[in-house]
């Protein structure tokens, strides 16, 4: 008898074990972190903003460079980090988006940071409505690639991609600037293109 209970156990323990290894497998595929594109976490940073201020605007957005993905699709990216504007509460609020817990306080999923006094648009620092915004930045990427990124990245292989989302003074729309480098101030060469129709605009070095 005893010997007939020990075998039942040892099955249902391998049943058991069988049973918990798709799961578990199945549990690591749905955490796996996938990075975002521009606009897809522009909106979901301004679904959380409406709730601060229903009038709110962006302002810009640019991407956040992170250790852990050091090589990423096309015109995504681990993290953004966007401040918007409203002129009924003379405030902007920076906010962030990450696919994960990481340093420099990002926090996975949409984060509101502090508000801070604004007091309107001046230069090229000018809110934009979030309509206008119609591109995303894998197509942005596409276009700065044929109109002169190609021939830069054969030159210069291997800089990584940053985005930064503004409006200028100089083109009617906001624009994504593809960067070639981690910032602006580190890159020697960059590409605006058009956020509502996805032209060319210019480039600049």
């Amino acid at each position: 008898m005893r010997k007939l209970l020990f075998t039942l156990s040892s099955a249902l323990l391998l049943l058991s074990a069988c049973t918990e290894a798709p799961k578990t497998a199945e549990k690591k595929k749905e955490e796996k972190a996938e990075p975002i594109t521009g606009q897809s976490a522009l909106f979901k940073m301004y679904q959380m903003a409406r709730s601060w201020a229903p009038d709110c605007q962006p302002l810009k957005m640019n991407s956040i460079p992170m250790s852990d993905f050091p090589t990423l699709p096309p015109g995504t990216a681990a993290a953004w980090q966007a401040t918007f504007t409203s002129a009924a509460r003379s405030q902007a609020r920076n906010y962030t988006y990450s696919i994960v817990e990481s340093e420099g306080n990002l926090h996975k999923g949409a984060f509101a940071g502090l508000e801070e006094g604004w007091s309107g648009a001046r230069g090229n620092n000018q809110p934009f409505p979030m309509l206008a915004v119609k591109v995303d930045t894998d197509a942005a990427y596409k276009t700065a690639l044929e109109n002169g990124g190609a021939e830069y990245d054969k030159k210069n292989p291997g800089k990584p991609i940053s985005f930064l989302l503004e409006k200028v003074t100089k083109h009617p729309d906001p624009v994504w600037r593809v960067v070639w480098g981690e910032s602006v101030g580190t890159s020697n060469f960059s590409i605006y293109v058009d956020t509502a129709t996805g032209e060319f605009k210019e480039k600049l070095r």
